[in-house]
């Protein structure tokens, strides 16, 4: 993909799951705060290589099922499975490994570390998993080539651009090679250009690494690069459809 390029828009059907297990299973997940409920009941399962758009309207319940399916909320009842492991079975610091081993999380508004470089945010899930100094290294070299930012090593985040900082914000997501990829709304603060740049390179790299995308959005470029697309509504499951 060339700088300057736009997202291409082909709809693709699901991945067949050829008899394997999904590698994230969510089943009749509740969750409410203050008494507010928020999920009510949702089920869900995505398979290696597959990418699911969850779409709504704001307060359906989209970033709160993101956040449960990562291991950062809890849901009040419901189980949800990454591979073999039941999430709910694991304490605070089970439920911290698992996300820094397996999970990789791309958020709106980048969440770089201001003082490092580009090349050591993308480093630091790396270093977080005791990897040695060659190790880091060369994935790290290894990702800052897949996003097109190997000149931009040692910038710091206030001095890339927009979509430079969410290049390597999806870097530092797959640096530690997780089974799945959560995204909140990856290109919601970016231009047109530079959201299209991104989505290509997520399909790109979720294609080649067979990593399973969950993708919050509002956006129907965004639900373009997705095989499946649900909508939530008031905290259910509207509509589930292949895109």
């Amino acid at each position: 993909m060339s700088r300057g390029t736009t997202a291409d828009t082909t709809r693709f059907p699901t991945p067949p799951a050829n008899g394997r297990a999904p590698v994230l299973h969510a089943s009749m997940v509740a969750k409410a705060y203050e008494g507010r409920p928020v999920l009510r009941g949702v089920s869900l399962s995505v398979h290696a290589g597959e990418r699911v758009a969850l779409v709504g309207p704001s307060g359906s319940g989209k970033t709160t099922l993101l956040n449960c399916l990562g291991g950062v909320d809890r849901p009040d009842s419901g189980s949800i499975r990454l591979q073999d492991q039941a999430l709910e079975a694991m304490d605070s610091n089970a439920l911290a490994r698992l996300r820094r081993q397996n999970v990789g999380t791309i958020f709106q508004f980048f969440h770089l570390l201001p003082t490092l470089t580009a090349a050591e945010n993308i480093e630091l899930p790396l270093q977080l998993l005791g990897l040695d100094s060659r190790q880091r290294r060369d994935r790290v070299a290894e990702l800052l080539g897949r996003v097109r930012l190997e000149h931009r090593a040692a910038a710091r985040p206030g001095q890339l651009s927009g979509g430079e900082q969410q290049r390597v914000a999806i870097a530092r997501a797959l640096v530690h090679r997780p089974l799945v990829l959560l995204a909140d709304e990856p290109t919601g603060n970016l231009d047109s250009d530079n959201g299209a740049n991104i989505l290509a390179l997520l399909r790109e790299l979720t294609d080649e690494t067979r990593t399973a995308l969950v993708l919050v959005t509002h956006s129907e470029e965004a639900t373009a690069i997705c095989h499946r697309i649900v909508h939530l509504r008031d905290g259910k499951i509207l509509e589930e459809r292949v895109a």
